[in-house]
């Protein structure tokens, strides 16, 4: 089993050599004390404009990638595994803070508990990182641990090594620094990657950081949700809904215990309401986004392991069942808010009705009128995930067949199997 140790450089000429010697005098503890029997090392030298490349070529066991303009951290490290040949593919900073031969227990890790990436946390108690990065980092990591509920203490670690037929399914990741925010919750939103922490000793810096706080912070956010939204997409949604319905249920506590007390309620609370509706509708928008962008996930995922309970309850709800559901009680309750405007426009000619009840008969009315879009529109979908369901299964069922075939030519003699062999894919 080889191990690939990729390192990414820009303008590191302080710290590269120093870095590069490490890994070399690694190597054989690596091999020692892990599953790990080889191990190449590649340096990356990403846009340099100092003598980074220059110190990198001057060790002959290491090999040199030079790109002539900076193409940003990512595209560094990923050009690297293209390039490198070990079944394990690892990284690490070329700022002199993490520890070569730390690779031993994470390869040992990765081997042993069937890991698709095993990285160490910078969050132990041998950390130097500097306080606010250390906040900023217990910050995202408990953000995307509950995104994902899968616990994580440290998402953007630098060093970290992945098994070589991982990286499929981990791709596509961002060239830039957010890179490793960006692998972390990819793992973490597939449940069949499994990721596993170690913690490691992380010494400070040497030269200055190529990390902004604020902008990087920013991008590393922005990241976490985006994959969320891509690989878990029920779940930003149903979380913004429950923030609006929650925010139009607390507001509207008021105006409903003074209408039960007083059986009215103050002009002045027309717009407490209007905001509650316009809370509840926003809410109800965001209900139907949750439960399309689920369906089309599985439409193009070809698994539901990654479906949340409320996704599959949501699911259920958003049917013509469901709907019939929605409307046995909420027509009622249409009836009584508008039936005496209407009775009294039929009786008398002129409609006299509280403006409290138009408001809430009118989020009603959208609210089913959001339901039966949305139903109509997840039926769709369902009709053709229920066609790419079946079209798998008939090519399961084919190439389970061939492989039948391919391995018992004796019940075919009838149309003869090519002597040339044939892999099954």
């Amino acid at each position: 089993m080889k191990l690939t140790i990729v390192i990414p450089a820009l303008n590191e000429e302080d710290a590269i050599g120093s870095t590069i010697e490490r890994c070399l005098a690694a190597r054989e503890m690596i091999v020692e004390h892990s599953p790990v029997d080889e191990v190449e090392i590649i340096v990356v030298s990403d846009g340099s404009t100092d003598r980074t490349a220059q110190v990198a070529e001057g060790y002959g066991d290491v090999q040199l990638i030079v790109f002539e303009q900076n193409q940003g951290y990512g595209a560094a490290i990923k050009e690297g595994f293209r390039r490198g040949s070990g079944e394990i593919v690892g990284f690490l900073d070329a700022d002199g803070t993490c520890d070569p031969r730390f690779f031993s227990e994470l390869c040992t890790a990765l081997v042993s508990r069937q890991a698709a990436v095993a990285l160490g946390s910078r969050l132990g108690p041998q950390s130097k990182m500097p306080r606010v990065r250390r906040i900023g980092n217990r910050a995202y990591a408990l953000i995307l641990s509950v995104l994902s509920n899968r616990p994580v203490t440290d998402t953007a670690s630098g060093m970290r090594v992945i098994r070589r037929d991982a990286l499929e399914r981990l791709y596509p990741l961002p060239n830039g620094l957010n890179f490793t925010p960006a692998m972390s919750a990819r793992a973490l939103m597939d449940d069949r990657l499994k990721i596993v922490e170690l913690p490691m000793a992380y010494e400070e810096r040497v030269g200055e950081s190529k990390l902004h706080v604020l902008r990087d912070g920013v991008r590393f956010l922005r990241t976490i949700f985006e994959m969320t939204l891509m690989w878990k997409p029920a779940k930003p949604f149903l979380f913004l809904s429950g923030v609006c319905l929650a925010l139009m249920a607390l507001l509207a506590m008021h105006p409903i215990e003074m209408w039960l007390r007083a059986g009215s309620l103050e002009e002045g609370m027309i717009y407490r309401l209007l905001f509650c509706s316009l809370m509840g509708t926003l809410g109800v928008t965001l209900l139907s986004a949750a439960v399309l962008s689920d369906l089309l996930h599985l439409l193009v995922a070809d698994t539901t392991a990654n479906r949340t309970y409320a996704a599959v309850v949501l699911d259920k709800l958003y049917t013509f069942t469901g709907l019939g559901l929605q409307c046995v009680v909420t027509v009622p309750l249409f009836v009584w808010l508008v039936g005496p405007g209407l009775l009294t426009r039929v009786t008398e000619g002129h409609i006299y009705l509280h403006w409290s009840r138009v408001v809430l008969a009118g989020l009603i009315v959208f609210s089913l009128g959001q339901s039966l879009v949305t139903v109509l529109i997840a039926n769709i979908v369902r009709f053709h995930t229920a066609r790419e369901n079946v079209g798998r299964s008939g090519i399961a069922q084919e190439a389970a067949a061939l492989r039948s075939s391919v391995s018992a030519p004796s019940l075919h003699r009838e149309s003869e199997i090519p002597a040339s062999p044939i892999t099954v894919h």
